[in-house]
């Protein structure tokens, strides 16, 4: 059996669609990775994480080594001394490459500017049905549900990152161009995936889904 999506995977259940107010379906997406790894025989799979996004991703290296299995052990990674990579590996393993890995989000949106890249909306200033719980700011959506104690508001947010849309948290913001973009990010102090629900979870919530598979 292949799996093609996340909700195909929950179909046969390879995966669990979550319930209730912290439901998510970012695990959903490892069987659906994995099969898809396995069944084209891929030795390697190419990702956009950077190291200054999560403190799980700052552990990765360049060519970071999965078991035939899919999984990632952070204690095993491979020393990368001067920037040379060891791409050997056995029968049913395979590597996440992440040729961004030592970029900035600063560098990212500079880039952007650079090449005249076109952007969803998203990323810039808007007015949204939003929710507040805790520190994220999720957008209102059928596939949120409330708290007793959350209502549903007007604000002007942006998305720094963009994800499943039941843990992305939005910031408050009136950047609406790459220069207001570029300055915001200037005087931040907390990477892009601060405010991401799934990564508040635990201390290790990242660490253990990429243990499992996930990129």
């Amino acid at each position: 059996m292949v799996v093609g999506s996340v909700q195909e995977a929950i179909d046969n259940g390879l995966a669990q669609d979550e319930k209730g107010v912290h439901a998510t379906r970012n695990t959903a997406q490892i069987p659906t990775l994995i099969d898809t790894i396995e069944k084209n025989k891929f030795d390697a799979a190419m990702g956009g994480a950077r190291r200054d996004e999560e403190k799980a991703r700052a552990k990765e290296r360049f060519f970071s080594h999965r078991d035939d299995f899919g999984q990632w052990d952070p204690k095993n990674q491979r020393p990368e001394l001067w920037n040379l990579f060891n791409g050997k590996k056995k029968f049913g393993e395979h590597f996440r490459v992440f040729p961004i890995s030592n970029w900035t989000e600063m560098d990212i949106w500079q880039y952007i500017k650079k090449e005249k890249i076109a952007l969803p909306s998203l990323y810039f200033s808007h007015e949204r049905e939003v929710i507040r719980r805790g520190n994220t700011i999720l957008a209102n959506s059928p596939f949120i549900t409330l708290k007793p104690n959350e209502k549903v508001t007007k604000e002007i947010v942006r998305f720094r990152t963009i994800g499943d849309l039941t843990i992305t948290g939005a910031v408050e913001s009136e950047a609406s161009t790459l220069d207001h973009i570029i300055a915001e990010v200037a005087a931040a102090r907390e990477t892009e995936r601060g405010n991401r629900a799934d990564d508040q979870r635990s201390e290790a919530a990242m660490e253990e889904r990429k243990k499992e598979g996930y990129f």
